[in-house]
């Protein structure tokens, strides 16, 4: 559960409200830590195990980030009435597909689903039918919902921690890594249940229920366009040839990477990228002196991120990259009043709207109904400023039914704002 330890700012519903005695610490998997299965044998027993449970399946995956290149999934855990627990190796077992089309049927327990989903789907798990406790959280309005949190508030058991963030592509893993990976679905179930008999209390059961469905049915993301633009710092890089540097040394990093299975970080620094931008530097000495390409740094390692810095020097103007990104949405919300003054006035009225339905609702604002969203039926309205037609547009624009039955007639009185 690496990354999914996050929290959402909301009002604190009554069943998360501190009472009662202390939470009592969890410090085992109820049968024990099973031994980990890493060969088509044990996978084969896992698969027949959990296709002759019970109930929804408790679902899991530990990546590597911060040290692989990717997000590969290290380690996977499930848990199943009937069946107990498992964790399954994908170094040794790269192929699950056999356990994803035998569990295909049931339902999946996740929490945080789209950080596991991606990497599950490299291996052939891929669920029909999913319940994210995380996103229920949100949803019932808990103010944390990472699952640590969440388990201790939900049912009143202390998680074990330290483990989030280590290296789960090392082998063999030690057994308190282990512990620890098999007591994030040693409730997963149990957190679901509570979860969903909370969301029916307070009539959101169905809007989860929706969120999960669509989930589900989400195809895998397109590539990124222009993935170098995200290098953290690049908002000091000003001049389409620095530009070009990043983008070189972004490439010629990403390209090292790959090939060293490592994370990107770790071969090269987003800051020493951008303070080579910055600096243009001409030779490797000029290089070797700036920050992050330090004396640890050998010759011929200076000399392939020299090289790249070379590459952008001598690019045709008419090859550089361009300062703004094209983008196909609306343009940044602080130009509004520059550039439509009655359209700044809409999403104004709009914003307003929508966080007080939110707050009505107990539930944070972008769950409710993206800010994207709100953005793009601001910007360009539908001619028709009626429910029905508002509703269209927010459904064109991904929105679910119950987030429409909640905000059209809002935004219907937003877009009649003047300036």
């Amino acid at each position: 559960m690496t990354d999914a330890q996050q929290t959402a700012d909301a009002t604190v519903p009554p069943s998360e409200q501190p009472s009662g005695p202390a939470p009592t610490p969890l410090l085992a998997p109820r049968e024990g830590v099973p031994p980990v299965t890493a060969d088509q044998a044990g996978l084969a027993e896992v698969v027949r195990s959990f296709a002759a449970g019970s109930g929804p399946v408790a679902v899991d995956a530990e990546r590597a980030s911060g040290y692989r290149y990717g997000q590969r999934a290290y380690l996977v855990q499930l848990r199943r009435r009937g069946a107990g627990t498992a964790l399954i190796d994908p170094v040794g077992c790269p192929d699950l597909s056999a356990l994803g089309e035998a569990l295909a049927a049931d339902e999946w327990v996740l929490h945080a689903a789209s950080q596991d989903l991606p990497c599950l789907r490299d291996i052939g798990m891929v669920p029909t039918r999913l319940f994210d406790t995380e996103l229920a959280g949100r949803l019932a309005g808990f103010a944390r919902v990472g699952l640590g949190v969440m388990v201790e508030n939900v049912l009143g058991f202390a998680l074990e921690k330290g483990h989030s963030a280590v290296d789960w592509s090392s082998r063999p893993l030690p057994e308190p890594w282990l512990r620890y990976a098999a007591l994030d679905v040693e409730l997963l179930v149990d957190l679901r249940e509570a979860l969903e008999e909370e969301l029916r209390s307070q009539g959101k059961l169905e809007w989860a229920l929706e969120e999960f469905a669509a989930i589900a049915a989400a195809p895998p993301p397109p590539p990124r366009k222009d993935p170098w633009r995200r290098t953290s710092g690049m908002h000091k890089v000003r001049r389409r040839r620095q530009l070009a540097v990043v983008r070189e040394l972004w490439t010629a990093r990403d390209e090292v990477a790959r090939r060293r299975d490592l994370s990107p970080g770790k071969v090269l620094s987003d800051a020493a990228i951008v303070n080579a931008a910055q600096a243009m530097p001409s030779d490797i000495r000029e290089l070797a002196a700036l920050q992050g390409f330090g004396h640890r740094m050998g010759r011929r390692q200076l000399q392939q991120w020299q090289a790249a810095v070379d590459r952008a020097r001598e690019l045709e103007d008419d090859r550089l990259p361009q300062p703004g990104q094209a983008s196909s949405g609306p343009p940044p919300p602080r130009t509004w009043a520059d550039k439509d003054p009655v359209a700044a006035a809409r999403l104004s009225a709009a914003r307003a709207a929508i966080t007080a339905r939110a707050e009505e609702l107990v539930l944070p604002q972008e769950n409710l109904l993206t800010p994207d969203t709100v953005r793009r039926v601001c910007w360009q309205p539908p001619a028709e400023r009626t429910e029905h037609a508002v509703g269209q547009a927010l459904r064109n624009l991904g929105a679910r039914e119950w987030q429409i039955e909640q905000t059209a007639g809002l935004l219907v009185k937003a877009l009649a704002a003047q300036p």
